[in-house]
């Protein structure tokens, strides 16, 4: 087991304030620390960029414990540990003949930290990440395993739990049967045909994914296509809103294929390849979740900040998601809109712009990533988040010694 401190996220710019971070190599190791030790709190892959991940005590970092990846094709279920990353674990998936509804654009992401943030792809049809999970074990208090199944109460409480919960170890998916699929680009667009046609580009294909920097397009829009068993590959069309589709470009090791070439689910649904290492961290992230049917008046509300923007963007990414019922999912009860911001390294001039941002897309109830930069507090959270409540009380329920507390917790959702 490893121990270190002084660790920053993936992108330097958090620090976590933690006394220790454990690397476990087995789950019996893992439940020792977590029964020892009287603070703990899980720890992905440090793709967060605020401290929802951080907390006094240790942090229990899971990538070092075995996969032990169990596929059920009766269930269509696949059971892998907490700590593996979707890139490694999806073509083992693939090979047993299965496949995930749905990939973020990293693979390089664990499987815990990503169903306990809400993180999703995108797919106007398609849930969030958390929305395959049909059961997970965690480690409780005690250093206990408790399992929680989709069929108990309070499971809707219990996936997107940002660590307060336990420290989950093994989660078991839905799996479907394996599908092909091929990438292909169109750009550009005109601002305002693709504004009062964004849900129409966005159910396009089976996942759509919209790029622009607040100018007078939308630069480019990413089709993912499925290809049908039987087929060879499968027709796209050959302009979207009059946007030529552009020839785009092969695998390269940075960026999985935009060619148009027929390639496995686990190679297509992703930006990236998992051996590549997206933008070496030279960014901070933010991303803001509107309803759908206030899509085209949202964008309009940021594009008024364009020049604000600029200087600090790297591109903007659209995404849509589908609505699920999970407590403090930014999809709860509707179908959204994910405006992702992709910033230069500049963190001050960020956190600057944000409460103006955040104050344009107050009027569409705009939620933000769990693990991502926001100005908005604890009142504000509450007002978007009717099941909050709820989630304390399970807090409470699970953790009365408050074990796995964290300061964003805290701070967030009073929790």
């Amino acid at each position: 087991m490893r121990s270190t401190t002084s660790e920053l996220n993936w992108s330097g710019t958090v620090t976590y304030t933690a006394e220790r971070v454990l690397r476990p190599a087995s789950l019996a190791e893992a439940a020792e620390i977590v029964a020892r030790e009287p603070r703990v709190h899980g720890l992905g892959t440090r793709h967060s960029f605020n401290d929802s991940a951080d907390a006094p005590g240790v942090l229990l970092d899971l990538t070092a414990v075995p996969t032990d990846l169990v596929v059920d094709p009766e269930r269509r279920t696949a059971t892998m540990g907490a700590g593996t990353r979707y890139g490694v674990v999806a073509p083992e998936i693939d090979r047993a003949g299965f496949a995930l509804h749905n990939e973020g654009s990293l693979p390089h992401i664990s499987l815990g930290g990503a169903i306990a943030t809400g993180t999703h792809g995108s797919g106007t049809a398609l849930g969030s990440l958390s929305t395959a999970v049909r059961s997970f074990e965690l480690l409780g208090p005690d250093g206990s395993v408790r399992t929680i199944d989709r069929d108990d109460a309070g499971f809707d409480g219990a996936v997107l739990h940002l660590g307060l919960l336990g420290v989950v170890t093994r989660v078991t998916l839905d799996v479907e049967p394996t599908f092909r699929m091929r990438q292909d680009t169109y750009g550009p667009i005109p601002w305002d045909t693709f504004t009062a046609h964004v849900a129409e580009v966005h159910a396009a294909a089976y996942s759509v994914c919209s790029y622009t920097v607040f100018g007078d397009t939308v630069s480019e829009v990413l089709l993912k296509s499925r290809v049908p068993d039987d087929a060879d590959d499968t027709a796209v069309p050959d302009d979207l809103l009059g946007a030529p589709r552009l020839p785009g470009t092969p695998g390269d090791g940075h960026h999985t294929a935009r060619d148009g070439s027929v390639g496995p689910w686990w190679d297509r649904l992703p930006h990236f390849p998992i051996e590549s290492v997206p933008s070496v961290g030279s960014e901070v992230q933010s991303e803001h979740f509107v309803p759908l049917r206030h899509a085209a008046a949202a964008l309009e509300a940021v594009r008024g900040m364009a020049d604000r923007i600029q200087p600090h963007l790297h591109v903007c990414e659209l995404r849509t998601m589908a609505a699920d019922r999970f407590w403090l999912s930014p999809s709860q009860g509707e179908d959204v809109l994910c405006i992702a911001f992709t910033w230069k390294k500049h963190p001050a001039e960020v956190a600057a712009l944000l409460p103006d941002l955040e104050a344009r897309l107050a009027p569409f109830d705009g939620r933000p990533h769990w693990g991502k930069m926001s100005s908005l507090g604890g009142d504000a959270i509450a007002e978007l988040y009717p099941r909050l409540r709820d989630f304390r009380d399970l807090v409470r329920s699970a953790d009365p010694e408050r074990t796995f507390a964290s300061a964003f917790g805290e701070r967030v959702l009073g929790a």
